[in-house]
Order: structure tokens, then C-alpha cells, then sequence
């Protein structure tokens, strides 16, 4: 940003909005160092601090509070709240933040711009430590403005395959996708539904790749009209287990993307008459609490969820403190936990 910027603003009336971001760039340093320098840190080099000062002073940044003080809250943000799974990031989120002494703000946009807009303005009312924004379309949009005012960003399941220079937590999708399929497979089921989830998200793909992977490490055809789409809600797994079912030659199994469309698949298959795993092994994803209590207890692969929102916790509230992640992108391991909904085929 130029001197001459900055001026055409005051002509104009409006006071200068530097931010972090702009400095670095100007500096030609990354954002955590400018905000080593803004928090009074050592493990900058006198060089670089001098320099950054300068500009600092030069621009007339002003800080959000204080020096040394700090929101002390973090903002989680989701499409939606009425899933298990959100419940489960919240639960690690809140875990990591509690022992920090930091409050959690949580969102839900619900994928629409407007709500979108009124968070971002929300937010800048007030201060944050940082958000965990959990996938979400809307991703790119609220990334380029959180840049914009400096606040540290740590995304959770990323939705798309976009540039992103934030740092990224998920799990190893395609490898739960394929251990599910390899272990009805190795029940001897060859003809193998799947719900797969909203095509959008990166871990719905990955999954479904990750089942396609298995069949042809089998030697076994992928067959496209033993694929239905699902929306991860239990909805789309009664629905999509019926129109298996309707097939000429429906599936001995299932494999459904989500704990809560398994759980669905299972409901179409009890209102038919059909009992599992005998009539159909049916296979989930997520390994959410209630799982284990369901009729019969479901197979299903385990997602840390709760593991993933410490490590976003720990990463963003690192970000603040102009810390750097070793990793920018994280996966963690999923695994195989088989339980009573699943047997040998008949």
C-alpha cells in the first residue's frame, strides 16, 4: 500500500484502514511475523521488527485492543447445526478454548451470502482471537475478508478444492472409504450400494473414491447404478436404500457416506420386513455416539471429530499468537470399528 493511498483516503474523509496483511505484503514478511511485532514477541529479528515498525507507524495501524490484551473468544462457524457431527466439533473446539480461557462463538450461515454478510458484520463490531470456519461453500468469500482484516482463519473440512493459504483440518476420507467397501468385500458381498453424500464437499468424493478404489483393487466392476446420492441427513439414506431396493438385482450390502444416512438405509430396510445384516450389511461413516446403540449397533468408519476440532482450536488460537502451523494441511486417521450390522453375505 502506498503513502499516496493512504492520503486520497484522508482527502477524502475517510481515516486509513491498514491491516496486518497489508503490511506484510508491504514488508515483504509473512502475516504471523507482523503479528509477532504487533504482540511485542522476541523471536523476530531486529531487521525485520525495525522494519515492521516502521511501517506500522508509518500507516498509523492501530491495534484491535491493547497491547497484551486479547479477545479471549473464538469464532466457529458452520452451514448448520442440527447434525450430531457439528456437536461433536463444538465438543473439541470448546475443550481446547475452555483450558485456554477463551469463550466460543458459534455460527450458522446456512450457505447464504445474506447470513454470510451479517456474520462478517457482526464481527467486526468486535474482536476475535480467530475462526474455524467448517465447511462451508461460502469459504472463499469470507476467507478474502477475514485477510483483509487480519484475523487468523483455520478451515475444517474444506468444501471445495480452491487456493486457500489457511491452514486446513480433515480426515483421511478416501482411506475410510475404501477399509469400509474392502471389509464388505471381504464378507463376500461383490454388489455393494452406496449413498454417497453432497458432491460438493471434498469428503464426499473422497469417499466415494475411496469405495471405487476397493471395488477395483478387488477385481470386482464398478457398477454406477448401485451408486445414489445422498445428503449426509437420514432422509436421503431411507430414500436412496429404496431405490436400491428397487432394483432388478439390488445390493447384499450398503455402504452409506454417513452415520445418519446408514441409520435411514436401516429404517427403509425394517419398514420392508428386511433385517440386518442378514437380508443387507449396512456400513456408515463418522462413528457418532449414538451408533453404538442403534439396532443393531452399526458398523460404521470413525472420524476424529472431536480430535479435529482440538487441532483447529489449537492452530488458530496459535495463529494469534503469530505462531505457524508445522503443517498447513492436516488429515487425521479415520478407522474401521465393526459392529453388529454387518455379517457374511447369505
Amino acid at each position: 500500500m502506498s503513502r499516496d493511498g493512504v492520503k486520497g483516503r484522508e482527502a477524502a474523509g475517510d481515516a486509513p484502514k491498514v491491516t496486518i496483511t497489508d503490511i506484510a505484503r508491504e514488508a515483504g514478511v509473512s502475516v504471523p511475523t507482523v503479528s509477532r511485532v504487533v504482540n511485542g514477541r522476541s523471536d523476530v529479528s531486529p531487521a525485520t521488527r525495525a522494519r515492521v515498525e516502521d511501517l506500522l507507524r508509518r500507516h498509523g495501524y492501530q491495534r484491535r485492543s491493547a497491547p497484551g490484551d486479547r479477545a479471549a473468544l473464538l469464532d466457529l462457524v458452520f452451514n448448520d447445526l442440527d447434525s450430531p457431527w457439528s456437536v461433536e466439533i463444538i465438543r473439541g473446539v470448546e475443550d481446547v478454548a475452555h483450558a485456554a480461557g477463551v469463550g466460543t462463538v458459534v455460527s450458522a450461515i446456512h450457505d447464504r451470502a445474506g447470513s454470510a454478510r451479517q456474520w462478517m458484520t457482526n464481527l467486526r463490531a468486535r474482536a476475535t482471537d480467530g475462526v474455524i470456519l467448517v465447511t462451508s461453500a461460502l469459504e472463499p468469500l469470507m476467507h478474502e475478508e477475514l485477510r483483509r482484516l487480519g484475523v487468523p482463519l483455520v478451515v475444517v473440512d474444506p468444501a471445495g478444492a480452491f487456493a486457500l493459504d489457511a491452514p486446513t483440518v480433515g480426515a483421511t476420507n478416501w482411506a475410510g472409504g475404501m477399509a469400509a467397501t474392502e471389509h464388505l468385500l471381504g464378507l463376500g458381498h461383490t454388489r455393494i450400494g452406496f449413498v454417497a453424500g453432497p458432491a460438493r464437499l471434498l469428503c464426499s468424493r473422497a469417499r466415494l473414491d475411496g469405495y471405487r478404489a476397493a471395488l477395483d483393487g478387488a477385481g470386482v466392476p464398478v457398477d454406477d447404478t448401485l451408486i445414489v446420492q445422498g445428503d449426509f441427513y437420514p432422509e436421503s439414506g431411507f430414500a436412496g436404500c429404496n431405490d436400491l431396493l428397487a432394483l432388478e438385482r439390488p445390493p447384499t450390502a450398503l455402504f452409506a457416506s454417513s452415520d445418519q444416512m446408514a441409520l435411514g438405509a436401516i429404517e427403509a430396510l425394517r419398514r420392508r420386513g428386511l433385517r440386518v445384516p442378514e437380508d443387507m450389511s449396512v456400513v456408515g461413516f463418522d462413528d457418532l455416539p449414538e451408533v453404538r446403540w442403534s439396532a443393531p449397533p452399526l458398523t460404521t468408519v470413525r472420524q476424529p471429530l472431536s480430535d479435529m476440532g482440538k487441532l483447529a482450536a489449537r492452530t488458530v488460537l496459535g495463529l494469534a499468537q503469530g505462531i505457524e502451523p508445522a503443517s498447513a494441511r492436516v488429515e487425521l486417521a479415520t478407522e474401521l470399528v465393526v459392529r453388529s450390522s454387518t455379517g457374511p453375505r447369505g
